[in-house]
């Protein structure tokens, strides 16, 4: 039997094609792939004329941005410390209707005061003011805070676990850190309401970051601090966020896609997880992560040693001083992995590391309250920003580059095992297993007493 006259392919539908490849493709194959190769050669030279290459073209997509992100939005990097709670004071300050303010830790202490003073004062000008606290994190406000709040006309509330009882309760914490102004400015970072992410003299903050984002992404979460505040309620009308936004102006050459993006096991919710499992999957050439508490399970290790496999160049900058010695202790069990892996690794010196985001390729990143560990993915709400621009992140990445050469020690293998002995890893070893049980047994806390009494 004569073989099908290849050359009669070049006029025919990609489909066509397709259906003769079974036949041809095993008996000629270099010739039919000659063939194709003139094809498309053809299809550019001489059909592009009537428009089909036009059409193609058209047909694909008009940006490499995935879905849902927002695109009318202007953002702000925003370094802790000072210039956080300067810009935080400064939008309460003129906020006109209305403020939501969740937040993990706040303090009853000379930071926590200032901004509560500042809450008050928006409270007294008639603006709707909603503070949300983590009923874990912030027992130790005292019942007279919360009766100065309320008297003042601020909605004051705990966030509750699902179950609790007088001495323990079961259930997530609210890990996430947002601050939105009247549905059209807001803050998502790592940073809580204390003097320790604060800058006092001699006394520098922790290091952290924060994005403040103006436009459709600022209404997105000011929704979503209304449907928190209203513990997700399924009749829900719309909120006011959405009734009385204010204006926003955003030029012509300022508009950023921003996605917003949640953990919460309750709400069925792993988006920040998920952001990091497509930073990792899709790198081309450099990741750079920044983590307070770096211990990656399972499927993120096995993520970051593929990516290595690819070429792509991995660097982590973690703590060196900690405030969680047993967390620390249980990161560098985690070293000879990472190291035997051939990530880069650093140690951030000047203070303590408070900072959770990663930048990928110069393209985009993910920045908020998420760490890369089990904790943060499975048990705790957490919240990060997800930011497309190129500009944007390229300048983020020079900063963790700054970092890295002025305020961080590299760990190499050679330093690694000359700072470690069989009575240290054991140490390590411990904390480590403690750690992942700790896991497992996260949401359930006992009670004091005295906490309880704080509350009332």
């Amino acid at each position: 039997m004569q073989p099908f006259p290849l050359f009669l392919l070049l006029p025919l539908s990609p489909v066509t094609i397709i259906i003769s490849f079974h036949y041809n493709y095993h008996r000629n194959r270099p010739a039919f792939a000659f063939i194709l190769r003139c094809r498309t050669f053809v299809m550019k030279t001489f059909i592009d004329k009537a428009g089909f290459w036009q059409i193609a073209e058209r047909r694909k997509p008009e940006t490499s941005i995935p879905p849902n992100y927002s695109r009318l939005n202007k953002i702000r990097l925003v370094r802790g410390g000072k210039e956080y709670f300067d810009l935080l004071l400064q939008l309460i300050a003129g906020s006109q209707q209305s403020i939501h303010l969740q937040t993990y830790i706040f303090a009853d202490d000379e930071t926590g005061q200032t901004v509560i003073t500042a809450l008050i004062a928006a409270a007294k000008r008639n603006v709707q003011v909603h503070l949300m606290v983590d009923g874990y994190a912030s027992a130790d406000l005292g019942g007279s805070f919360r009766r100065k709040a309320e008297d003042a006309g601020i909605q004051f509330r705990f966030f509750e676990p699902l179950f609790r009882a007088r001495h323990y309760y079961f259930g997530r914490r609210m890990h996430h850190k947002v601050f939105v102004s009247d549905g059209r400015v807001a803050i998502v970072g790592g940073m809580n309401i204390a003097d320790r992410y604060n800058d006092f003299p001699e006394e520098p903050s922790w290091f952290d970051f924060a994005i403040a984002v103006e436009g459709e992404a600022a209404s997105e979460l000011c929704v979503l601090c209304w449907k928190s505040w209203n513990n997700f309620q399924s009749k829900m009308t719309i909120t006011c966020c959405e009734k009385n936004l204010l204006p926003f102006e955003i030029g012509i050459k300022e508009p950023t896609a921003v996605r917003v993006r949640r953990n919460d096991w309750v709400r069925h919710k792993n988006e920040v997880s998920g952001s990091y499992i497509e930073m990792f999957r899709g790198a081309r050439s450099h990741i750079t992560i920044i983590s307070s508490y770096f211990l990656p399970g399972r499927m993120i290790r096995r993520l970051l040693r593929h990516a290595v496999k690819r070429g792509v160049e991995v660097r982590v900058i973690t703590a060196g001083p900690s405030d969680v010695l047993l967390a620390k202790r249980a990161e560098r069990w985690m070293y000879d992995w990472l190291l035997r892996n051939k990530i880069s690794l650093f140690e951030y010196q000047p203070t303590v590391l408070h900072a959770k985001a990663a930048v990928c390729d110069g393209e985009w990143l993910t920045l908020g309250s998420y760490n890369v560990n089990n904790i943060s993915a499975y048990a705790s709400i957490e919240l990060n920003l997800d930011i497309r621009d190129e500009t944007f992140a390229a300048d983020f990445e020079r900063r963790l580059e700054d970092v890295i050469k002025n305020d961080c020690i590299a760990i190499t293998k050679d330093q690694h095992v000359r700072s470690k002995n069989i009575f240290t890893q054991f140490l390590r070893w411990c904390s480590y297993e403690f750690v992942r049980l700790a896991f497992y047994l996260l949401t359930f806390y006992f009670k004091q007493k005295r906490v309880l009494a704080a509350r009332r």
